[in-house]
């Protein structure tokens, strides 16, 4: 009897799992891209973070790396891109020169850090105006264009996942473990 009641409590607790892990997907297309944003929006500005600021115009030598920006031209890019592709979402001019940093004048760590997030939380509070009704609407424009709404949020989500990619090669060049991999207790990942 007491096994009974143990494997009963067990197969109820693995059912509310499974039940949970079923509320957590997304309902709607703006969760399902924002969510996706959201993370990579969280590794990206963990990098930039981690990065001391002596350390922002770093640029890597060793190999092929003429023309590349530095750290923080990489930050800052990212940063007017995002506003350039939900600029764009909203039918709005997007900023001039992102591939250069765009105009915004930010310069130290903490307000390229400021920049970037304001960067995500515009992005996040465009992708909640993207639905089933308008997400297949027709955008014009040259960062990632023409294309549709849903598919210039995508496109956005992964320009941010790409450039991950480059600065936590910079940081690893610096000799500091990127804090994705920090996390779990791991030098490589």
């Amino acid at each position: 009897m007491k096994h009974l009641i143990v494997a009963t409590l067990h197969l109820t607790v693995l059912v509310i799992l499974v039940l949970a892990q079923k509320d957590d997907v997304p309902k709607n297309i703006a969760d399902s891209v924002g969510n996706s944003l959201k993370w990579t929006e969280s590794q990206f500005y963990s990098v930039a973070e981690a990065m001391p600021e002596a350390k922002y115009n770093y640029i890597p030598t060793a190999g092929n790396f003429e023309g590349v920006r530095s750290f923080a031209e990489q930050v800052k890019h990212v940063a007017c891109a995002n506003y350039a592709f939900f600029n764009e979402i909203e039918g709005k001019t997007p900023p001039d020169e992102c591939e250069k940093g765009g105009p915004y004048p930010a310069k130290t760590k903490a307000e390229l850090l400021k920049y970037l997030k304001d960067s995500f939380d515009y992005g996040n509070k465009v992708l909640q105006t993207v639905n089933a009704k308008n997400a297949m609407d027709r955008v014009e424009g040259r960062y990632a264009g023409p294309n549709t709404k849903l598919g210039i949020a995508v496109a956005a989500v992964w320009h941010v996942a790409d450039h991950y990619g480059q600065i936590v090669e910079y940081l690893r060049m610096n000799g500091i473990v990127p804090p994705g991999t920090q996390q779990y207790g791991l030098k490589v990942r």
